[in-house]
């Protein structure tokens, strides 16, 4: 036996010295038996007589597994593995056997009502059922289906569901890659912008991410190919990526690098990821490192190796002394089977054995089994036992002693022991295992650039937050449902719902690389690590109260995890000397629990059911748990894990995430067996928890209570208690409170963030103020008075300030500022100094921005620090320029000299010692700090060694302070000696500037405390002779007392800047923009005017829509022109004739109004395309523009618009800028397309370049002898002698968004105003001439025979509305120019009528569900109907009889009312599906309609409703509008279906089609011609004879001839959502009827019909006693009590059709029993006794005539087709929903069938064949397109044709409410289904089913009414 023994160790050895031994199988000797190969690999072999011996030889029971054993006792159940079991435990619903022999073949157990029958008979919590989890143990449980995926999922081919975008998105997210299969080759990962960065995976970054030694991407892509990346440390080694490892893991035969370049060139031998590199350089199994043998030959494999006290055998094995295991029952067995003879005497205590027993005799001497083996008796124990040493006697088993018998808690019984779990847990059927209570759970994960969530136990996948820029760290809140996470790239902690909605940030300043995050969730607390400012923070979940916990002996803190119930904090740190610590969660009591065998321990996670913590190191690829103290270290997964970086737990299980393998796993968390990968092919994996309650369980005591443990701000708790604490740098006042304030602490800028670090506290931990928006900040300064700190930034140009904490941020100064570098606070007078060194220039101002001057603007070069000393009254700053120097004035810009100048490089920081009177400076070329007195003598170097680079310079008692560049730290030394040198901060990027705050500075008596100095404006200190000087804001000059300033500039030039509008004083020596103070933001300013006799300013705002105007100081705000504007690119005012002039490149017009925007006139409308600059000679009388349209031009006018002419047309590109220069009689102009400005004389001709080349030009001005222009490519203000164009200098530059300019003298005398006497005579506008002024009036009125004065509004005019505006179009001017009527609170305005009488303009509003009323002049608003409306679509006047009708599609009723909303009633309630336009007909009292529902129709009744009739109910689609030709007695309606305007007599015969096709007609209207006294009979002819309609889809209002349909003319386009239309006339409300004389003498409503009348009573009886009897009013009984009015009630119920009968008063409900009462309320008036002889004859003929008609029209049908031949296309849409918020009018569109493409395609030749199909959203039971751009011509659907006789035409019978959300694809088709299936009944033939596509969005094709692009326009410049 010890022979082949050690056989098998040599074949053993020699097999794994050889390194062949696969991972897969074993091969041993003969006569051995091989086990099964451990988890390290390794193989064991045995003598082939110990298998099935009963003895654990193998170490894994490999050897006895299968085996049958010769007998179980008759009390024991023998398993079908051979394993003898206690028979009570068969059918015990227990694996016992673990085969689950022992409960096959059970009867049926009987479960409970809310517990679920397995297949095996056990029964288990009927939650369970079909949660993911294998509760049964046979998986029976969870044989479910699977759920369906939502309409906003792809279902993946293994049934899986996952967001809908992420199909074919470029990232495998189903498990099965189903998602990325069939994609279209064109699905390219999308571009980044300018700004950004394309990562090599296709993400998008900020640029500013790329080389910033960050991993941004997540691959290391935008580290790649940096020239100027940053070199890795000395003890790191750079990738060829730039990734920086550490210099070690080079050429360790390990890739840690992303692109492998650690490995390459390597001198050493490679060994592969599985093996190890012994000193020597062979390579080994890395599996047999530290494995007790030595497998190297050198023993470096078992160097530096952790001694464990883990055994190397099994518990029932023997450790023979040669390092041998053997099983236990072989010692003692009289053979040495160890081979070295240690398990058999004289090593072993071993009793002689008797050979003569025999199980028969006492059992052989055996406590439990006895067996006979090879004639030898041998005892063997129960389960549950295990054979002592005397080899009989049985002892019990501790089972709970092995790890993982239990998941949770185990309690050991004799012969057996008991599992249980924790509160919140409930043991599995198993026995063994808990299973936690609650929902199923969820594992959260962030993956950089989004969180998902993932069910372990199926492979649902979801998406919780997307658009992320890097997310590393995560935790959740579980009570409140939040999760947290932090951000490494935006350096920021935030925080969301566990929905997804309501993302705020946490924290988000002062976070360098915070890539840890745990939640305490009992103290509701917030902790963190950040590897980058090597601290642990805490705060209160919403980021306040922050308090930085740890900061000592930090290195590179990285994963943390809480138990709140001990009230432990866990973190790990990679810095050099890896470790694991804890502390108690409010700092105290810190230890070290792990710090061997550490290198990079990333994750960190605490098992609170099982008291253990488990961590991962990536770097030794090994996942380790250990007890919460540190002891019991185990490896529990030491293979397969390439780069581990977070971990969570769960039940049994833990989950990982890793990096290489971009996949989430799990494993046993006892054995580290049954790993899985649960998610794989993810972006970027990091942290991940596991979402469920008892991940957060609630068995904590809170130890702050409920109120916060009585603390003032932060209570955290300890090991037992709490301790109150205080946000960072705040000292506590006592146990439980901090100070509300900072007594002291060092101020510093660091460019992005600004800094403190407080002197209140021993920590010296620095401080983020939180403020918003720092992007470059530099310099500093601070005001203890107020509180606030001043800082300027670089990059944002600006100067701002905020208090101390951060609070009350604004900006100071942010206009004209290039690079503010220094700042200083005059703490005595509250001024702000400061240095640019972009402009040269030292200003000052007050401490809140006003008041700005400039001080000191000559040989300045480069100015950096400055400082002021009060006290003393001067001032010193320091210039880095060509010639370095220090100078110092007074503080008003008085007696300047150089103090110092030689032995100067770079002089930056400044600081004043006030006690010494000495100026100390630091110097970064020479590297020194020196100081001297003020006046720069006595010089001396106070330090001059170990200062690389210092910036900024602060003193403070006894010390100075400083910030270096170079060494990246804060430091600071005695202020007299330069010794005691400490460093307070390091490790700091950017630092800049650096100050104390303190609240203890010296104040000063001084000249400007009393009355401000006498000055009007700023008093600033001066030198001690004159204390103090008076001086003026910029551009302003002082008077001769030397204490006022003049009121304003008198001579400067005013630009506008897009936002702004800047003004340049020409009185000052120096050019210097001030900001116009205009209270009101600006989007784009374009075009400047100035009136120098007000002092006003005047601009236009393109984005806006506006033209308005201020005083030049920046007060009286206001807009003077709101309407009717597109893009008003010129403007000019006419000071001397008080007018202005604007062009608009929108509308293409010329206009002008008087100053205040009254009296608005169209001057020019023709032959304009696009004007631009306008200028005015008023003396004379002409005005100029240029139009850089098609064909450029120069042209002229009078300015009354009159005598125009083209003075220049050639050579002209994009003329942009104009003046006139009266003084030399020339016209300049300025040319961005031909670089050139020119000048002609004041006819054109002469022409000549004054000024060439020149970039961009835009506006030009002149003034005095030269000319001033703008520039848009060079950013700059240009000057230029007017005469030779020479002398060219820079005025201003770094302007950006440069427009319009103008230079202003308001010293210039105006003028003779050629109007000013009398307004020249007009009424209304007076305009000059060249030969004097002519009158005009306002746009669309006529100038009367007397050629002076004007009617107030126009005779004849359309009125319109477009939603949101109602507007005027005269017609009795040419211009057709659409005038705003000033309706006030417009929201969705859609129907309209007008009353002649009272001159009133009604309408409705869907949107308020109001019908309003209102004169034309905007006054006298009212409310007629406010309750009861839902969609009031139609809206009618009866001018005649004062009512008013209207249709309410909504509710499917016809109404009417008194023109002042009272006697309301409903006239038609029954057989109306979508009644829409209404009209009436007083003199022949007919109310005709038109209804769209699902059978169109047009009907007719009489007034009072009754007589009702249906004129036309065939080949009608949409009837939208409807109007009527009083004189011709027609009816013209527009089809918007039918796409045609047609026309009928009034009984609905004779129909004609008058226009076809047109595009989406909605409303029309025409003129009534009646001829009068008073109007020209020529232009009423010209009137009368159109039809006007407007047209959705070219959004025009267009007219045509109504007689023969020909002359389409478009009177005026581009207007967004047009309603209804109306022609106000003095004809067209004419004729009367029975009710217009005195109502009929009905005492609430009279109908007219044709030849008599009815009275009637409203549907709610009002206070009012009501009477049918024309002139009869009943008097109330007495008993009778009078109801309230109630015009605007909602009808109680319809009423019928009014019946005639004899003349009866009415009654109520209360006077039934009043004699003569009847149920009817209408009775006809009395009109005869009978028919008239005359009324019969008629009659007669009349039917006889129509007859005749119907045969004729009968006969024409048929030989005329109805419908166009299919390939004719037409627009089909449906009827719009008024009710949308947008103005855009919505179309839905209907998709074409396959034919008509071709046909298309072939109509249309070379067209573009393109097809929009925008999402279909239902609104109000009508479809509409949700796109702010309607593309129309893939719209029309093919008709179908051949006599099929179509009369379904809406695609819109779903009828919903107008919150629907939108449909999708499937749920619109199948709407568009069910409509064809009722459409095909009514068809003859079977129309196309309409399915609707998705297809890519092209350009538009030309449709006639698209204006043609031009080749080039100065925008794209």
């Amino acid at each position: 036996m010890q022979v082949s023994v050690v056989l098998c160790s040599m074949i053993t050895f020699f097999l794994r010295s050889q390194g062949v031994l696969g991972s897969a199988e074993c091969s041993c000797g003969r006569n051995h038996f091989t086990c099964a190969v451990s988890v390290f690999g390794e193989c064991t072999c045995i003598p082939a007589q110990w298998q099935c011996d009963g003895d654990n030889d193998c170490g894994d029971h490999s050897d006895e597994d299968g085996c049958m054993l010769p007998t179980c006792s008759p009390l024991d159940f023998h398993c079908d593995n051979g394993k003898c079991i206690r028979r009570s435990w068969v059918c015990d619903g227990d694996n016992d056997c673990e085969d689950d022999s022992d409960e096959q073949d059970c009867p049926p157990r009987e479960c409970e009502e809310d517990e679920f029958h397995c297949q095996n008979g056990y029964c288990i919590r009927s939650l369970w059922h079909c949660d993911g989890d294998n509760d049964c143990g046979d998986n029976s449980d969870e044989l479910c289906d699977m759920r369906k995926c939502s309409d906003k999922e792809f279902r993946c081919t293994d049934g899986s569901c996952i967001a809908e975008h992420w199909y074919c998105d470029g990232d495998t997210d189903c498990k099965d890659g189903s998602d990325e299969e069939n994609c279209p080759s064109d699905v390219m990962t999308a571009t980044c912008s300018v700004e950004e960065f394309q990562c090599a995976y296709g993400r998008c970054i900020l640029d500013i991410y790329h080389c910033d030694g960050d991993d941004d991407c997540g691959d290391w892509s935008d580290e790649s190919d940096c020239s100027s990346h940053q070199p890795c440390r000395s003890v790191e080694f750079m990738c060829s990526s730039g990734m920086c490892i550490n210099a070690g893991w080079r050429c360790d035969g390990e890739f840690d690098c992303d692109d492998q370049s650690d490995e390459k060139n390597c001198t050493t031998s490679m060994c592969t990821a599985d093996q190890f590199r012994c000193a020597s350089g062979r390579c080994v199994r890395l599996s047999w490192r530290c494995d007790g043998e030595d497998d190297c030959s050198d023993g470096s494999d078992e160097d530096d190796c952790e001694k464990t006290d883990t055994p190397p055998c099994a518990p029932d094995q023997f450790l023979c002394g040669n390092g041998r295991c053997i099983g236990q029952r072989k010692v003692c067995n009289e053979v040495s089977d160890c081979g070295d003879g240690t398990d058999e005497h004289p090593h072993q205590d071993c009793r002689p054995r008797s050979s003569d027993g025999n199980c028969n005799l006492n059992n052989g001497g055996c406590s439990q089994k006895c067996q006979m083996a090879r004639g030898l008796v041998q005892c063997t124990c129960h389960t549950g036992y295990r054979l002592m040493e005397d080899g009989r006697a049985c002892q019990d088993v501790d089972e709970c002693a092995e790890e993982g018998y239990c998941s949770q808690g185990c309690t050991n019984t004799e012969g057996g022991f008991q599992c249980w779990c924790v509160q919140g847990y409930e043991l599995r059927p198993d026995k063994r295992s808990c299973k936690a209570l609650g929902p199923e759970p969820v594992l959260l994960f962030a993956n950089r650039i989004d969180i998902r969530q993932v069910l372990p136990h199926r492979s649902e996948y979801t998406l919780l937050l997307n658009n992320l820029e890097n997310a590393i760290a995560l935790d959740f809140h579980h009570n409140q449902e939040l999760v947290f996470w932090s951000d490494v790239t935006l350096d920021r902690i935030m925080k969301a719902n566990l929905n997804g909605s309501n993302v705020e940030e946490v924290v988000s300043t002062g976070l360098e690389s915070p890539g840890g995050l745990a939640i305490d969730w009992i103290h509701d607390k917030l902790y963190w690590t950040d590897s980058g400012t090597s601290r642990i923070e805490v705060a209160n979940l919403d980021g306040t109260h922050r308090k930085v916990l740890l900061w000592q002996s930090m290195e590179k803190p990285r994963a943390i995890a809480l138990h709140p119930i001990e009230g432990k904090i866990y973190w790990t740190d990679w810095g050099n000397t890896p470790r694991i610590e804890y502390a108690n969660m409010d700092g105290s009591n810190r230890r070290v629990i792990a710090d061997t065998h550490l290198f990079w321990p990333n994750g960190l996670t605490i098992d609170y059911a099982g008291h253990r913590m488990y961590w991962v190191d990536a770097k030794h690829h090994v996942i380790e748990r250990a007890d919460l103290d540190g002891r019991n270290r185990k490896a529990v997964i030491s293979q397969g894990l390439p780069h581990p970086f977070a971990i969570t737990v769960f039940e049994d299980s833990l989950y990982w995430t890793d990096w290489h393998t971009k996949s989430i796993n799990s494993a046993n968390k006892f054995t580290g067996k049954n790993q899985e990968i649960i998610r794989n092919k993810l972006h970027f994996p990091m942290d991940i928890h596991t979402l469920h309650p008892q991940r957060q369980p609630a068995g904590g005591r809170n130890r702050c209570g409920t109120n916060n443990g009585g603390c003032s701000h932060l209570c955290l708790p300890g090991n037992k208690t709490y301790t109150c604490d205080c946000p960072t740098g705040f000292k506590k006042v006592d146990q439980h409170n901090c100070a509300l304030s900072l007594d002291k602490f060092l101020l510093f800028a660091r460019r992005t963030d600004i800094r403190r670090i407080s002197f209140d506290t021993e920590d010296m931990s620095d401080d983020v103020i939180p403020l918003a928006d720092v992007r470059n900040a530099v310099a500093l300064d601070w005001h203890a008075e107020e509180g606030f700190i001043y800082w300027t930034d670089v990059t944002t140009d600006s100067i701002n300030r905020a208090q101390w904490d951060g609070s009350r941020q604004e900006v100071v100064v942010d206009t004209s500022l290039e690079s503010p570098a220094g700042l200083a606070i005059d703490w005595v007078t509250n001024k702000l100094y400061w240095t640019d060194a972009g402009t040269d220039r030292i200003e000052v101002s007050n401490a809140d921005g006003s008041m700005r001057t400039v001080l000191i603007w000559e040989n300045l070069d480069r100015p950096r620090d400055i400082v002021v000393d009060p006290i003393g009254g001067y001032m010193y700053w320091t210039d880095w320029g060509v010639s370095p120097k220090i100078e110092q004035a007074g503080m008003d810009a008085s007696s300047r000299i150089v103090i110092i100048s030689s032995n100067l490089t770079w002089p930056n920081g400044l600081a004043i010692d006030y006690q010494t009177q000495r100026l100390y400076w630091a110097d970064a070329g020479m590297k020194t700090i020196e100081f001297g007195n003020f006046d720069g003598s006595d010089r001396q170097v106070l330090i001059g060694s170990q200062l690389p680079h210092p910036f900024g310079l602060t003193l403070h008692e006894e010390k100075l302070y400083w910030t270096d560049w170079q060494s990246k730290s804060i430091q600071c030394a005695n202020k007299m000696t330069g010794l005691g040198r400490q460093t307070l901060a390091e490790n700091l990027e950017n630092l800049m500037d650096i100050h104390m705050f303190h609240r203890y500075r010296t104040t000063v008596r001084t000249p400007c405390a009393v009355n401000n100095g006498g000055c009007s404006h700023l008093c600033l200190l001066a030198p001690p002779t004159k204390g103090s000087s008076c001086t003026c804001p910029t551009g302003i000059n002082l008077q001769l007392d030397g204490k006022t300033c003049t009121h304003g500039m008198s001579s400067f030039l005013i630009f506008a800047r897009r936002t702004d509008i800047r003004m340049v004083s020409l009185d000052i020596p120096y050019f210097a923009d001030v900001v116009l103070a205009v209270n009101r933001s600006m989007k784009n300013t374009i075009a400047i005017g100035v009136d120098p006799k007000e002092g006003k300013v005047y601009w236009s705002d393109s984005t806006l829509k506006k033209v308005s105007r201020a005083n030049i100081n920046g007060t009286a705000h206001e807009d003077i022109i709101a309407t009717g504007l597109m893009t008003t690119d010129g403007l000019a005012v006419d000071a001397v004739g008080r007018k202005i002039y604007w062009t608009d490149t929108g509308t293409n017009r010329i206009e002008v109004a008087n100053l205040d925007g009254s009296m608005r006139k169209v001057l020019i409308w023709q032959n304009l395309d696009s004007p631009r600059a306008i200028a005015l000679y008023h003396e004379m009388g002409y005005m100029y523009w240029t139009d850089w349209g098609e064909h450029a031009k120069l042209e002229r006018s009078a300015m009354d618009g009159s005598d125009r002419l083209v003075l220049i047309s050639n050579n002209l590109g994009w003329p942009n800028g104009l003046a006139i220069d009266s003084a030399g009689s020339q016209l300049l102009w300025a040319d961005a397309h031909t670089e050139r400005i020119e000048a002609a004389d004041l006819n054109g001709q002469n022409r000549h370049t004054l000024v060439s080349p020149v970039q961009h030009p835009y506006g030009l001005t002149l003034l005095g002898p030269h000319i001033y222009w703008t520039d848009w490519q060079s950013r700059s203000i240009q000057r230029a002698d007017k005469t030779t164009g020479a002398n060219t200098i820079t005025v201003r530059s770094n302007l950006p968004g440069l427009m319009d300019i103008q230079a202003v003298d308001r010293e210039k005398p105006l003028s003779f105003n050629k109007c000013g006497r009398r307004n020249g005579g007009c009424s209304h506008l007076c305009l000059p001439r060249p030969n004097g002024t002519s009158c005009a009036c306002p746009t669309g009125i006529l100038l009367k025979g007397d050629a002076r004065s004007c009617d107030d509004s126009p005779e004849t005019y359309l009125l319109f509305s477009n939603r949101v505006s109602v507007r005027r179009i005269s017609l009795d001017t040419n211009d057709h120019t659409d005038v705003h009527v000033p309706v006030p609170e417009l929201h969705n305005v859609i129907s309209l009528d007008y009353d002649s009488v009272d001159g009133k303009l009604y309408y409705t509003d869907v949107s308020l569900d109001v019908i309003r009323r209102v004169n034309l002049d905007g006054t006298g608003m009212e409310t007629v109907i406010s309750q009861g409306l839902k969609t009031t679509d139609g809206l009618a006047v009866d001018w005649v009889t004062r009512n008013m009708y209207w249709t309410d599609t909504g509710r499917n009723t016809i109404e009417v009312a008194r023109l002042d909303g009272t006697s309301r009633k409903v006239l038609v309630n029954n057989s109306l599906d979508e009644p829409r336009a209404i009209a009436v007909f007083p003199s022949k009292g007919y109310l005709f309609w038109t209804d769209w529902g699902h059978i169109a129709k047009i009907e007719r009744a009489h007034l009072d409703g009754s007589d009702r009739k249906v004129l036309i109910n065939t080949d009608l689609g949409w009837p939208n509008g409807l109007t009527l030709d009083y004189d011709t007695r027609r009816i013209f309606w527009v089809d918007a279906h039918l796409d045609r305007i047609e026309s009928s007599d009034l009984n609905g015969k004779l129909r004609q089609i008058l226009v076809s096709p047109v595009s989406h007609p909605f409303a029309l209207t025409q003129l009534k011609p009646v001829s009068s006294p008073l109007t020209p009979f020529s232009r009423l002819s010209q009137q009368d004879r159109w039809i006007y309609w407007t047209d959705w889809q070219t959004k025009s209002i267009q007219r045509v001839d109504k007689h023969t349909g020909r002359s389409k003319e478009t009177v005026l386009a581009n207007v967004e959502g047009l309603m209804d239309i109306i022609i106000v006339s003095p004809q067209r409300q004419s004729g009367t009827n029975h009710c217009g004389v005195n109502n009929g003498g009905c005492t609430h409503l009279c109908f007219a019909n044709t030849n008599s009348f009815v009275c009637a009573c409203p549907d709610e009886p009002d206070s009012r006693p009501c009477s049918t009897i024309s002139g009869y009013v009943p008097t109330s009984p007495d008993r009778e009590t009078t109801s309230t009015p109630a015009p605007n009630k909602i009808p109680k119920a319809p009423t019928d059709t009014p019946q005639q009968g004899p003349p009866l008063i009415n009654c109520t409900d209360k006077s039934l029993s009043v004699e003569g009462c009847v149920e009817s309320n209408v009775v006809t008036a009395p009109h005869g006794e009978g028919l008239h002889i005359s009324y019969v004859i008629g009659g007669a003929l009349t039917i006889l005539a129509i007859l005749i008609i119907i045969t004729a029209f009968i006969i024409y049908r048929h030989k005329k087709s109805k419908f166009a031949d299919p390939g004719v296309s037409n627009l089909t849409y449906s009827n719009p929903s008024y009710r949308t918020s947008t103005q855009e009018v919505k179309i839905e569109t209907s998709q074409k069938p396959p034919i008509y493409n071709q046909l298309r395609y072939k109509k249309e030749g070379g067209g573009d064949s393109g097809y929009t199909k925008e999402k279909i959203r239902i609104v109000e039971g009508v479809c509409l397109l949700s796109s702010e751009e309607l593309y129309w011509e893939d719209l029309k659907q093919l008709k179908p044709s051949r006599g099929g006789l179509h009369t379904c035409m809406r695609t819109d019978t779903v009828s919903l409410q107008a919150s629907s959300a939108s449909l999708d694809d499937g749920e619109t088709e199948q709407l568009l289904q069910e409509e064809t299936s009722e459409c095909s009944s009514i068809s003859t033939l079977t129309p196309v089913t309409v399915t609707p596509q998705r297809h890519p969005q092209h350009s538009l094709p030309d449709t006639g009414w698209t204006p043609a692009r031009k080749p080039s326009t100065e925008s794209e410049v």
